[in-house]
Parts: structure tokens; sequence; C-alpha cells
């Protein structure tokens, strides 16, 4: 009963976001003269932004689901995964002289920062929250914080306020495809299909691998968990390293598609991450890609049917609005109460 209510539910939030994407449709045909040439483009544009978000929100969710915690410093991790791809880009030469392949460059900046920032997490785990485990909850999220604050002005002082430049034009180029009158540039194709793939990789990894099988057990209880023998301090890690790497990615993604990085760029990032944890429902991981891409399609379709200044509001409006309709978020369910 219980599975069949929340799955009437999450149909439920799905046909109010169908409704929703109907009545922009309508606005684009009736009011704006059919510029189906923009909506496309603000579509590409989006889902690329969305993927990026996406692979965000999946750290909120996974540590979510595993401790109920709100790792507020991932968006952070993030930061720190834009800076560590820029800076493997200037050790190779730069985007004007890069000394290797571009696309082996690429995937080294992928794989370094991922590595680094999965490092990062796990350092975070062990040091800031793992000693508050049996704390009151507003502990660890004091901590997050802490170290929030503590990774921002750690990237002032080592990088300084001055913006990086991927420079992916000059890296990558201009090439790409013509859709109709809809132009894909190469390297949004290139994190889109990365993103994917991650998140398919994550998927198959939870789904099928030990280690998945240990996150899901200590996911649903992890005092039973420790009783059959898994060692949950190691899932927790893991979980914390698959996450933080996630979002590593995301970084570099980021200065691919959008070029300029600063050490404040996780704050807004990691809240937009959040949102779209929450938007899909935390704690899901199909909810966080589903949650990204919603997010990452209102942020373009306000940008460029209203403004620039509209577009945060639009988002945390969404949260709103998906709080008071389905307070579990789009493909969440209600916490199983242990009694």
């Amino acid at each position: 009963m219980r599975m069949g209510r929340n799955l009437s539910g999450g149909l439920g939030s799905l046909a109010v976001v169908a409704v929703a994407f109907a009545a922009l449709l309508a606005y684009v045909a009736l009011v704006r003269e059919a510029d189906w040439a923009l909506f496309f483009q603000l579509s590409v544009n989006g889902l690329t932004l969305g993927s990026v978000y996406a692979l965000i929100a999946l750290g909120y969710s996974m540590v979510y689901g595993i401790l109920k915690l709100l790792n507020f410093a991932h968006g952070d991790v993030y930061m720190v995964g834009a800076f560590v791809g820029f800076g493997v880009l200037t050790m190779f030469g730069g985007p004007l002289n890069p000394t290797i392949p571009v696309w082996l460059l690429v995937v080294i900046m992928l794989a370094v920062a991922m590595v680094a920032c999965g490092g990062l997490g796990v350092l975070i785990e062990r040091f800031a929250y793992r000693p508050l485990r049996d704390a009151p909850r507003i502990a660890p999220l004091i901590s997050a914080l802490g170290v929030s604050f503590f990774l921002q002005n750690s990237a002032l002082l080592l990088v300084g306020a001055d913006f990086r430049d991927y420079n992916p034009f000059d890296l990558i180029g201009l090439e790409g495809f013509d859709v109709g009158p809809v132009f894909i540039s190469r390297i949004r194709i290139i994190v889109v299909a990365t993103a994917i793939a991650l998140m398919i990789l994550l998927t198959l990894l939870v789904a099928r691998t030990r280690i998945g099988k240990a996150m899901r057990a200590t996911s649903f209880d992890r005092e039973a968990a420790m009783m059959m023998g898994i060692d949950t301090d190691r899932v927790i890690a893991a979980t914390f390293f698959i996450g933080s790497a996630l979002a590593g990615a995301a970084g570099v993604m980021f200065g691919l598609v959008f070029s300029q990085v600063f050490h404040f760029m996780g704050f807004l990032a990691g809240l937009k991450g959040f949102t779209a944890a929450v938007v899909g429902g935390i704690g899901s991981i199909p909810g966080a890609m589903v949650g990204g891409l919603l997010v990452g399609l209102t942020e373009a379709y306000a940008t460029g049917y209203l403004s620039g200044n509209w577009s945060d509001l639009m988002v945390f409006s969404l949260l709103v609005v998906v709080m008071l309709v389905r307070p579990t978020g789009l493909l969440g369910s209600p916490a199983i109460q242990k009694v």
C-alpha cells in the first residue's frame, strides 16, 4: 500500500511538471510567436547546466541517504574540482598551447579532479563529521558550514580572488552541429554525455556491486548493517569519495562550458544542487538526476524568456512549489520510522 501511494504521488507530481511544461509550450506558441529556435536553444543550454547540477545533487543525495546529513560543504568541493581542473590545464600548457592531445587533456583533468575531490571528501568526513556522528544533529550541520567557509577562504588565500578562465573556445574550438535552427557545440555534447555516463555508472555501482549493496543496507539501517558485519565506516567513506568525485567532475565541466571559475562559485551552485536534490527527492539517485535537469531547464528558460535577474528567483520558486505539492520531492518517499 505504501509503495502504491508513493508511486501515485510521484506520478501526480510529474503530472504537475508536465502541465507546467505544456503551459510553457503554449506561451512560446502564442505569446512568443512560435520562436521555437530560441526554445530549443534554451533547452540545450538548460540540459547542459542541469547535467552539472545533477552531478552536484547526487553527492547531496548519497550522503543524506546514508547519514541523514546535509553536507553544505559539498558546493565548495565542486569549486575545488574546478580549480584542480584549471591547474592541470595550466600544467599541460594551457588552452592556447596544450602539450598533449586535447581529448587526453580533458580526460586527465576530469580524472585528477575526481580523485582529488574524492580524497578531500574522505578527509572532510573523517575529521569534520565522523567525530560528531552520534552528536545532536545540529552539530554536524554547523560543522558542515564551518568546512564550507574554510574551503572558500583557503581558496581565496591560495589562488586569490581573480577569475580563472578555461578558454574552452581556444582549447576545444567552436565546432558543433546544426540541428535545424539550433546550434549544439561539441563541448556541450561532451559535458552532457560525460554526465550521463557518470550517472549510469553510479546507478550500476549502487545496484550491482558489493559496495553498492552495502551502501543500500547502511542507508536502510546503519545499526543493523553493523551487526551483519558491514564495515559502515568504510561504506560511509566510500560514499563521500564517490559523491565528492562527482562534484569534482561537475566543477571541471562547468569550467569547460562556462569558462570562468572563482573561489566563491561553490556557494550558489551548491544551493542549486541542494535544490535539485530536494526537488527530485533527497536520498533518491534518480530523483537527483531529474531534479538537476529540472533546475537547469528552469534557470535557462527564466534567463531566456525573462532575464538573468529572474533566474535564481524562478529556481527557488520551483523548490517552494514542489515542497508544497509533494514534500518528499518528485521521486522521493517518506522516511521509514523505526519502532
